[in-house]
């Protein structure tokens, strides 16, 4: 079910999640992953489970993470965060000096930027929501992993289960069946993995959500794997609560290996299922190479 943004959530706005965006990457190391800067984020904000379910608007982005993201271009445009292709995220030598204080400045500069220079990224046009400042586009603005996981979301039940068997026999499994039973505890389907001169029975639950996946949801699949094996794999197009990862690796109990959207957007592509690459040559003149002659 998609949630409505209520006040009571108390949801922070994108400019005031800079700060926090730039305090998680000092904490990683001064470079991070999306999911990595979202998740220490949240760490950080104390958000509860509730705030971070919230969906904007039909999915599949979380409010949460969505805002993250214009608080990560915001600071991009301004030169303090910069970002590789490979999705990799990094404080730049300006944004190390930042202090909490500079923050309110930075949406002032980029809106400055952005009427001057309108093809910097953002639309000046609706600076004043700040709680989700819109693009002049959405769709120019969507990113492949979005474009993706809105099409595996649409997907028929029946057909993402197929999906999943496809992606874990490229991956490596063998003997890969959907059973998909009611009531069965939510198991979809059972794999071998063979590694060295070990196989390994797998079973694995396939989740098309467009929102995070509860703890309950781990706890129930492993009460359902008791007796059949210690082994098991969470599949979603969605996202996995804190709570929900904790559990999955709680002491004590069979650990269960979690692959969110942007994991199987990122297998999808490594396994070239139903992704298409081109590569671009670039072509530069290295002027000291002639200059050494």
């Amino acid at each position: 079910m998609v949630q409505s943004i209520s006040p009571t959530l108390n949801i922070p706005t994108y400019n005031s999640m800079m700060w926090p965006t730039i305090q998680a990457l000092k904490q990683l190391g001064n470079s991070a992953t999306i999911k990595e800067i979202n998740n220490k984020v949240a760490e950080l904000e104390s958000f509860s489970e509730a705030q971070l379910s919230i969906l904007h608007a039909n999915g599949p982005q979380t409010e949460i993470d969505y805002r993250l993201a214009w608080s990560r271009t915001y600071l991009r445009i301004d030169g303090a965060l910069e970002n590789s292709a490979r999705g990799v995220w990094a404080i730049t030598e300006y944004g190390l000096a930042f202090r909490e204080a500079d923050i309110p400045s930075i949406v002032d500069r980029v809106r400055k930027r952005s009427v001057a220079k309108p093809h910097a990224g953002l639309d000046s046009n609706s600076f004043d929501n700040q709680n989700s400042p819109e693009i002049a586009d959405p769709l120019e603005s969507m990113t492949w992993q979005e474009e993706l996981l809105e099409v595996l979301q649409k997907m028929p039940p029946a057909a993402f289960e197929r999906l999943c068997q496809r992606v874990l026999r490229e991956a490596g499994f063998t003997s890969v069946q959907v059973t998909g039973k009611i009531g069965d505890g939510g198991i979809d389907g059972i794999g071998v993995l063979k590694i060295s001169l070990l196989n390994f029975q797998v079973l694995f639950q396939c989740k098309r959500y467009s929102g995070s996946v509860g703890p309950s949801v781990i706890r129930d699949f492993r009460g359902a794997m008791i007796g059949r094996t210690d082994k098991g794999l969470v599949l979603t197009t969605g996202s996995f609560t804190s709570d929900a990862r904790k559990e999955a690796t709680r002491d004590g109990a069979p650990v269960i290996d979690l692959i969110d959207g942007n994991d199987l957007c990122t297998l999808l592509k490594d396994l070239n299922l139903g992704i298409t690459k081109q590569q671009v040559e670039e072509v530069g003149v290295d002027r000291a190479w002639f200059d050494s002659l």
